[in-house]
């Protein structure tokens, strides 16, 4: 740059010491410097209309550049529109494989704006949700999917769980929509549509098998255990007692077994709770703690400590949640070994409540973790024999806790105890304080009710 400086001082000059000569000897000096300098700017405005013509007219600027400080900006701006040519050759391609990679994709894809229009959609859109682009460009989403559930769905800030529903294209195939946010200050979404008729068919077919079996060995099972009882009444030889014993052992198992399922598949055909109501989370977990206290004495002691906030409720269906808690207390029981200490916690945490089931036993290995809610799934199928359970406990409290818009979290180390946390979020809590208000509320609607029925 100081070089391309030193040329315009230069040639500044150099005009100078042409013309002020003439000047001095036709003692105009100042008209001489005038016509100097008028010449020096006069070169510049060249170069510039010269620059603005090719610029406006989007022609090349070539070889040769001037040798001042035009030919360096001459120079720059060629190597910029090189530059500039190269990505957007670049971009075309790449947008050129970003159109064949959307375009096979069999998941609809869906950019909305931060109003929820739509900006983008791929073909598969169109033949799931029968959505077009550019032909819907700028058109709502709400305005081509018609389902009562998609707007409070947009609305909430949490799009871990998808939303299923019947493709306006064809009722007889299921979709799965999920949402994704992206863009920062756009705050743009990004809508993935999957057809998921076959895995939807394939559930439903497994929860009507489960139920239908459920419900159809119940009839021989109260047959034979009716039996039993009567035979239990009766006295017995020696030797009849042992498998008398095992067969009402059995069909206690088999009992359990046809409940759990029965529960479960009646948890997975609902999508929220069945009622709504304040729930006393710390007298309920006294309930269950009492209860647990007397199946810890028959099996040989355990040091059982519950910490509970008198003033933290929760909104939900007591009966499920009883369930829950009773399922992760009664486990940390018959799953370790006498002597274990198991505590207990109700508390907030985080603008959350919390309820925590930790033990010290001898804890469940890392690769087992993530498979504990699967249906039948055992850590230690022996154990889990012997213990009698059925393998469907903890999968009932993943279904509760989750209708109940929670979280179930599970944390263990060998030799180290486990630890099994329900998380609840903050639109499903309720403080005591809080009751008596909510019942006057409660009250005067019903009162208003009647008025207007009268």
């Amino acid at each position: 740059m100081r070089n391309y400086l030193n040329i315009e001082i230069s040639q500044l000059t150099g005009a100078l010491l042409v013309v002020l000569p003439f000047g001095y000897l036709a003692d105009t000096l100042t008209l001489a410097a005038v016509f100097a300098i008028t010449a020096y700017l006069t070169k510049h405005g060249f170069y510039l209309i010269k620059l603005a013509h090719l610029i406006h007219h989007g022609k090349p600027i070539t070889p040769p550049y001037p040798a001042d400080i035009w030919g360096m900006i001459y120079k720059e701006l060629s190597r910029h529109r090189l530059r500039s040519r190269k990505r957007k050759r670049t971009l075309n391609r790449f947008a050129s494989r970003f159109r064949k990679v959307t375009s096979s994709i069999p998941d609809g894809l869906i950019l909305l704006n931060k109003s929820g229009n739509i900006e983008w959609a791929n073909p598969a859109a169109n033949n799931l949700l029968h959505i077009s682009w550019p032909r819907d460009e700028n058109l709502s989403l709400l305005e081509r999917i018609k389902h009562d559930d998609l707007a409070d769905y947009l609305k909430n800030p949490d799009y871990s769980k998808p939303l299923e529903f019947p493709s306006p294209v064809n009722k007889a195939i299921i979709v799965s929509l999920r949402v994704t946010r992206f863009g920062g200050k756009k705050a743009q979404r990004l809508v993935v549509v999957r057809n998921i008729t076959d895995v939807y068919t394939l559930n439903q077919t497994r929860r009507d098998f489960v139920s239908n079996v459920s419900h159809e060995l119940r009839t021989p099972l109260t047959v034979i255990t009716g039996f039993l009882e009567n035979l239990g009444d009766n006295e017995m030889l020696p030797f009849q007692q042992r498998p008398f014993t095992l067969m009402s052992q059995q069909a206690e198992r088999m009992n359990s077994i046809i409940n759990d399922l029965l529960a479960l598949s009646r948890l997975e055909m609902g999508e929220a709770p069945s009622s709504d109501k304040p729930i006393a989370v710390p007298e309920l977990l006294s309930r269950i703690v009492d209860q647990a206290r007397l199946l810890a004495d028959q099996k040989g002691g355990y040091s059982i400590n519950l910490q509970v906030d008198d003033q933290l409720y929760l909104l939900g269906e007591e009966s499920e949640l009883t369930s829950a808690f009773s399922n992760l207390v009664f486990n940390a029981i018959v799953h370790t070994p006498p002597g274990t200490e198991i505590n207990i916690s109700w508390q907030s945490l985080d603008n959350q409540a919390c309820l925590t089931v930790a033990d010290s036993g001898p804890g469940i290995e890392q690769r087992h973790i993530p498979r504990l809610t699967e249906r039948f799934y055992r850590a230690d199928k022996a154990r889990s024999r012997q213990s009698g359970g059925t393998g469907l406990g903890l999968a009932i409290v993943k279904h509760i806790i989750g209708r109940h818009d929670g979280e179930l979290q599970i944390a263990s180390q060998l030799g180290s105890g486990s630890q099994f946390k329900c998380l609840f979020p903050e639109d499903v809590i309720l403080h005591k304080c809080n009751l008596k208000t909510l019942e006057e509320q409660e009250q005067l609607s019903n009162d208003l009710e009647s008025a207007q029925d009268m």
